[in-house]
C-alpha cells in the first residue's frame, strides 16, 4: 500500500504513498456500495518508482485515480468524523504536535516493502506520533512477486509491524494494491494471490494476536483476487477511493469500510505539502477498540 502525492524530480515522477483500512465488525455505521467493477487500464502516463521506493497508492494513481501530475478529485471529501493521515518518508519531517493539534486523530506509516526495504522515517515518526497522542499504526506495502506472504509478514512484524495494547496503537496493514513496478497482479493467478494473502495474514496474526488490516481499491481486489471473499469475517478494510462521492466504492469481498482514503492531495498543519487524509467509519471509542482489540 502505497499512498502519496505525486512528486516530481527532473523527468522522473514519483507517486507519493497513503492508506486505507476497515472491518465491518468494528464500524459502528456500514456503508454499503457495490464492489464490482471492470479491470481498470493502465494510465498511459509512464511513472518510475525506484525498487524500495514504491508508495501507498501509488497504483491507485497509476490505474485508479487522477492521471499522474493532477491532484485527485477527493479533496473535496467530507473532512468531518475521526479524521487520520498516512506517511512515509515522502513527508520528509513531520510535527506530530501539531499535527494532533490540528484535529488527527490517527495515522498510519509505511514501515516496510517487500523483505528487505525498511522506511526510513518509519523510527523516526512511530514513536514522535505516539508521544504526541497521535493512534499509530504500521504497514507493510506487499511485493507478492518477490517473496513469500509468511516471510514478508515476518519481516514487518520484525521492524516496526507489531502491536501493542498501549491505547495509542492499530493494528499493521497490508497494503496491496496495482503493481507500481509492472504486471498489475505482481504475475501471480488469483488461486496463487489468495494463498498468499492468507499466508501473511496467519503470520501476522500468530506473531501479534491481530488481525492485519487490509488496504486497497475495489478495482484491484476484484481483480487480482477474483472477488474473493475470504477476508470478509477477519480483516478491517481500509479502501482507497479518491473521490467526491459521499461514500467510497468497496471491493466486493468485504462488508463495509472501516477507514477510507479519500484523497492524496490534502493538506494537514505540521505536514509539509500532499499528505492523503483518512477517515475513520465510526467514533473515537469504536477507532480505540480497534487500537485496543477490545
Amino acid at each position: 500500500m502505497f499512498h502519496l502525492p505525486t512528486r516530481l524530480a527532473g523527468t522522473r515522477r514519483r507517486v507519493a504513498t497513503a492508506l486505507g483500512v476497515l472491518g465491518a465488525a468494528l464500524a459502528l455505521t456500514a456503508t454499503t456500495a457495490s464492489g464490482a467493477t471492470a479491470a481498470p487500464q493502465p494510465d498511459r502516463d509512464r511513472v518510475e518508482i525506484e525498487p524500495g521506493e514504491a508508495y501507498m497508492g501509488a497504483g491507485t494513481r497509476l490505474h485508479e485515480g487522477s492521471p499522474a501530475g493532477e491532484p485527485s478529485m477527493g479533496i473535496m471529501a467530507p473532512t468531518d468524523g475521526v479524521q487520520g493521515i498516512d506517511v512515509s518518508h515522502w513527508q520528509g519531517s513531520v510535527n506530530w504536535t501539531s499535527v494532533r493539534g490540528a484535529g488527527i486523530q490517527f495515522a498510519w506509516m509505511k514501515a516496510t516493502e517487500g523483505s528487505t526495504y525498511k522506511d526510513s522515517s518509519f523510527n523516526t515518526n512511530y514513536p514522535a506520533a505516539y508521544r504526541a497522542g497521535v493512534i499509530r499504526g504500521a504497514y507493510h506495502f506487499a511485493r507478492p512477486n518477490v517473496s513469500g506472504g509468511a516471510t514478508q509478514a515476518n519481516y514487518f512484524v520484525n521492524n516496526g509491524g507489531g502491536w501493542s495494547r498501549d491505547n495509542l496503537t492499530l493494528p499493521g496493514v497490508l497494503d496491496i494494491e496495482h503493481n507500481p513496478y509492472g504486471a498489475m497482479c505482481y504475475g501471480l493467478s488469483t488461486t496463487q494471490m489468495r494463498t498468499w494473502i492468507t499466508d501473511f495474514y496467519n503470520t501476522y496474526k500468530s506473531r501479534t494476536t491481530r488481525d492485519v488490516v487490509i488496504y486497497t481499491t475495489a478495482g484491484w481486489w476484484n481483480t487480482c483476487t477474483g472477488n474473493w471473499t475470504g477476508m470478509y469475517g477477519k480483516s478491517p478494510l481500509w479502501v482507497a477511493h479518491w473521490t467526491t462521492a459521499a461514500s467510497p466504492t468497496i471491493p466486493s469481498g468485504f462488508p463495509t469500510w472501516t477507514v477510507w482514503q479519500y484523497t492524496s492531495t490534502g493538506s494537514v498543519s505540521g505536514v509539509a505539502g500532499n499528505v492523503d487524509r483518512n477517515q475513520f467509519n465510526g467514533s473515537r471509542d469504536r477507532l480505540l477498540a480497534l487500537a485496543n482489540n477490545t
